[in-house]
């Protein structure tokens, strides 16, 4: 009986590192070769959304709002199968904690959309995409930092406040699949 307290307490005091570690997937990867590690800074938002622009265009200053709302932007590219295969798990066990707004499968391909709600059904504290399977519906290698890949998995994870409506007109703009389906509908 004894024994089985002092394993339980133990348990206990690991699942915070064991927690900490699911939420570090970005820092374990980020100085990794085998991966395109992109992470923008609250600073460089603030210096975007300083930027001039013009006023008068409502479609501008909505971008602009966009931009100011966002806190940190973090994104990893891959194509190497164990950190797919660990990003997969990764997000499996991150979305727990959120709400799935889209799930898209096609040919070995697989995208989704996670939320975290915010202040609002249109605003979320947190969006993340995840997108697996990619190298099956790519027919030609793209070259990175003078690699030639075929790139296999993309997590990206935007905190802020964002509207939901604002990311879906930049992502229609940029034409990124599954943009119109962020877009809230009445």
């Amino acid at each position: 009986m004894k024994n089985k307290l002092i394993v339980f307490v133990m348990a206990i005091m690991l699942l915070p590192i064991t927690g900490m570690a699911q939420s570090n997937i970005f820092d374990k990867y980020s100085d990794n070769n085998d991966v395109t590690y992109v992470n923008i800074k609250p600073k460089m938002f603030q210096m975007i959304a300083k930027m001039g622009i013009n006023v008068e265009d409502e479609e501008a200053k909505a971008y602009m709002d966009m931009v100011k709302s966002i806190t940190s932007f973090k994104t990893i590219v891959t194509d190497n199968k164990a950190i797919s295969a660990d990003i997969a798990k990764w997000v499996k066990s991150r979305s727990g904690g959120l709400e799935e707004l889209m799930e898209v499968k096609d040919d070995g391909t697989e995208v989704k959309f996670y939320v975290k709600e915010g202040k609002d059904s249109d605003h979320v504290k947190e969006l993340l995409i995840f997108v697996n399977g990619i190298d099956k519906m790519m027919d030609d290698k793209i070259e990175i930092n003078g690699k030639e890949r075929k790139i296999e998995t993309v997590v990206v994870s935007m905190t802020g406040d964002i509207d939901l409506n604002e990311i879906s007109k930049l992502t229609n703009k940029m034409n990124i699949p599954g943009g119109k389906h962020l877009e809230k509908k009445n």
